[in-house]
């Protein structure tokens, strides 16, 4: 993806925004429930497909190659990182970040101007991923959970950043794609200075 492709302000947002209404976050607290703590025992061959697309997915970032990112995010998608330990309910609870793709791509434009005060200069990050764990759900749609610790270098100060993923993802023509992406941190609700980072 490119800027070019990027929305302008005073576009037609209906071909790449979604309503949210109360059917949109009952799906949402479905996801929840099945990335919870309750989680099935996941066969090798589920998982290595997964793993890979995950690491794909943090080199993407890592290397600040964000529009390609993006792309790996359906139209409907959601990228959240909720306050409350294991998700909450956004419908009630403030989060860190609640993107659906206009949001999403708010803020990938936004982290390409160059002129983001808070990422100036620029995080540097490194992220570990392990513990990836898979199921393919009845629904149709892969659910992933793994661990992370993000390692972010910005103005001379280091930060960690620990906590698990909840991916969902739906199968394309183009392959997998991210229908939610969670992003749960160990002290989530806790005090996160300049907290603007992509994880």
């Amino acid at each position: 993806m490119n800027l070019d492709r990027l929305p302008d302000t005073y576009a037609d947002t209906s071909s790449f925004s979604y309503h949210v209404d109360a059917d949109w976050y009952d799906e949402l607290d479905r996801f929840r429930q099945v990335l919870s703590d309750d989680w099935p025992i996941s066969q090798p061959t589920e998982w290595h497909g997964a793993q890979s697309f995950l690491f794909a997915e943090a080199r993407l970032i890592d290397s600040g190659r964000f529009n390609d990112w993006l792309d790996l995010f359906t139209g409907d998608c959601l990228y959240w990182v909720p306050v409350t330990a294991g998700g909450g309910d956004p419908r009630r609870e403030v989060s860190h970040a609640f993107d659906d793709h206009r949001r999403l791509t708010d803020r990938v434009y936004w982290l390409r101007t160059g002129l983001a005060y808070s990422q100036l200069p620029p995080s540097r990050t490194r992220r570990l991923i392990t513990n990836v764990e898979c199921l393919d759900h009845p629904d149709g749609l892969r659910y992933v959970r793994s661990n992370f610790v993000v390692h972010e270098m910005r103005a001379g100060t280091a930060k960690t950043y620990t906590g698990w993923y909840g991916h969902v993802l739906r199968e394309t023509d183009d392959g997998w794609r991210i229908r939610l992406k969670s992003v749960n941190l160990i002290d989530s609700e806790q005090y996160h200075e300049n907290l603007t980072l992509v994880f």
